[in-house]
């Protein structure tokens, strides 16, 4: 890469961390930009994918309090999340690329929606008792998410809010801070997985790296400040640009 195309990739990685950290679908920045530098678009996917992964951690951090009394709901999704990322990480390396694509933009535009009428849902449900940890369902949602994750990555918090939005009382933002956690779980096996038996570039996973640890860290201080209306607008106006993305390109 030239110090231009560096200059890019690390303004890319502080997008993509600072947008993951809010929402989700920050590798829509990253991917397509280490395309652009030249490299292929496995090894550009599996670069991305340990790259975000320390913007993630910065990210859980910064909604730490938002974190607290959910340990026992996240350590029953934990282990949904990473057999879904081991999953989706060996699809990635066993199938071509065009086949998750339709997939990927179903899922993105289904999250999108779950956001918009989860209100209206939960009021229509309110009399319905709700479970703590979300039940079956969710444990199923968390390890479609994970396998969604594990291959591409793009949206998978954007589905994952949709779904603990809906199937567990609990604010915006506690919801989205549990959403970081899992998904730092799931890019961080994915991130074992690849590094262990994918072509990496490891100069573009530092770049990325660096630049999404920043991110997180600013996504956090801005996201985490957010009125859950604003922060819902936020969500699915992403999710449409996610599905833009994919179908134009």
């Amino acid at each position: 890469m030239t110090p231009w195309e560096m200059v890019a990739v690390l303004a890319a990685g502080v997008a993509g961390g600072a947008i993951n950290t809010v929402v989700g679908s920050g590798s829509l920045i990253t991917f397509p930009t280490l395309l652009a530098v030249g490299l292929p678009p496995i090894t550009a996917n599996v670069s991305n994918n340990i790259g975000l992964v320390p913007g993630g951690l910065t990210g859980v951090a910064g909604y730490r309090e938002e974190l607290t009394g959910q340990r026992g709901r996240l350590l029953r999704l934990a282990p949904a999340s990473v057999a879904g990322a081991l999953a989706g990480g060996l699809l990635l390396l066993n199938l071509p690329e065009s086949t998750f694509t339709a997939v990927v933009v179903v899922l993105i535009a289904m999250s999108c929606t779950l956001v918009v009428i989860q209100p209206r849902l939960s009021r229509a449900l309110a009399d319905r008792p709700k479970r703590a940890h979300g039940g079956p369902w969710l444990w199923l949602g968390a390890l479609a998410a994970g396998a969604y994750g594990g291959y591409f990555g793009a949206g998978q918090g954007i589905l994952l809010i949709g779904l603990m939005g809906i199937l567990i009382d609990e604010e915006l933002q506690r919801v989205n801070a549990a959403k970081n956690v899992l998904v730092v779980l799931v890019n961080g096996t994915a991130a074992i997985l690849y590094a262990l038996v994918a072509d990496v570039d490891w100069t573009a996973v530092l770049l990325v790296a660096l630049g999404s640890m920043a991110g997180g860290f600013l996504g956090a201080r801005v996201g985490r400040r957010l009125p859950a209306p604003v922060l819902r607008g936020v969500i699915v106006c992403i999710g449409v640009i996610a599905i833009v993305k994919l179908l134009t390109d």
